[in-house]
């Protein structure tokens, strides 16, 4: 038995898991269970931030300079963008401004894990909705779960850690269908690697709020994926300039470093060589996903840098098999794992735990399947 805390604490909170960060790889082995860039960092961007390193110094609370360098590239009025410390600030800032005790935000299940702990942080209460069965957004069951609670709707696409996208069709019939103040959070993490997806696109929102349209819509970036910044902790938002006042009011202050804010200006100098390294990601992951496809598994179509294995109840089973191929995976017990695209010399290791994997499913159930 867990001895209770020694103050009181909130009965919500107490009874959050604490969040556990993906194993580190055993010796020789690849960590896919962060999604993380295999690539290292440019070396402009490791320039830059070595030169940016006054550590006795504060940073610049409000991200200045990257502020209006993102205002000009998306065409909106810089207090239009927030700058936080990764797209988890920005989901945790914007829930906390506009959801508490007795408020409902809504999203697909399973989605990103982080979602239901920064809810139950704000003191309000989860409404997950489950996913359709090739693991995408059933918009007609989040339409249907709406209610006059609802006060915040977080979309991922593509979705973290099952891969599909949100086509745009759908988020805009998502939209038609909410009452107009409800918050949709519009969670574009992996944006970069779902090129030609026909998902839902934050930019298209953006046009749109120029025109007085969709103005309850918040669009989530982050440089942690495919611009290779995870290590420093720097995403933003663009939307109504009130709407993001909220965040900046729920917002740690001097939270995102003087050397992130460097180095995510210095990687928009480069945007077009990181590109490249994220079409390579893209173009392995359509391998790896075909490949999977071939030894029989019914894979949802991928969009990120990552792929889903819905292994049910044998996940931890699973899990080890990985381990043994020298793979550490991202285990969901009871549902899936989900694996990194990186270092191609991880691919045959991948596909060989796969495998087995996918043998001792049939020899125990119907098969390797998606739900």
């Amino acid at each position: 038995m867990t001895d209770p805390a020694p103050v009181r604490l909130r009965p919500e909170v107490a009874a959050l898991a604490p969040y556990r960060q993906g194993r580190a790889a055993a010796d020789g082995g690849f960590k896919l269970s962060s999604n993380e860039n295999p690539f290292p960092p440019l070396p402009e961007v490791v320039e830059a931030v070595t030169a940016a390193a006054a550590f006795n110094r504060y940073p610049d609370a409000s991200a200045t300079a990257l502020r209006e360098r993102l205002a000009l590239r998306h065409g909106v009025e810089v207090e239009g963008v927030h700058v936080a410390a990764g797209s988890v600030a920005l989901l945790a800032q914007l829930i906390a401004a506009a959801a508490g005790p007795g408020d409902e935000v809504l999203y697909s299940w399973r989605s990103f894990e982080a979602y239901p702990g920064l809810v139950a942080v704000a003191g309000a209460t989860s409404v997950a909705v489950p996913n359709s069965r090739d693991g995408a957004h059933d918009v007609d069951a989040m339409l249907a779960a709406v209610t006059e609670r609802t006060r915040v709707v977080l979309v991922c696409t593509p979705n973290n850690p099952t891969g599909p996208v949100v086509a745009q069709a759908e988020f805009d019939r998502l939209l038609a269908g909410l009452p107009s103040d409800v918050l949709v959070l519009l969670d574009e993490a992996y944006r970069e690697f779902a090129t030609g997806a026909g998902g839902a696109d934050g930019d298209a929102v953006v046009i749109r709020q120029r025109e007085g349209l969709q103005r309850n819509v918040v669009v989530l970036r982050t440089f942690s994926k495919a611009w290779g910044l995870a290590g420093l902790r720097i995403g933003y938002a663009l939307g109504d300039p009130r709407v993001l006042d909220g965040a900046r009011a729920t917002a740690v202050p001097l939270s995102v470093t003087d050397q992130a804010q460097v180095a995510a200006l210095v990687s928009l100098d480069h945007e077009a060589q990181l590109l490249e390294r994220v079409a390579h990601l893209a173009a392995r992951r359509d391998d790896v996903w075909q490949a999977l496809t071939e030894q029989g598994w019914r894979v949802p179509r991928p969009w990120g840098n990552f792929v889903w294995l819905a292994t049910g109840a044998a996940t931890d089973a699973a899990a080890d098999v990985f381990a043994s191929a020298g793979i550490t995976a991202r285990a969901f017990p009871g549902e899936g794992l989900r694996v990194t695209i990186a270092e191609q010399e991880s691919v045959e290791n991948l596909l060989r735990a796969a495998r087995e994997v996918g043998g001792m499913l049939q020899s125990s159930s119907s098969g390797p399947r998606i739900s």
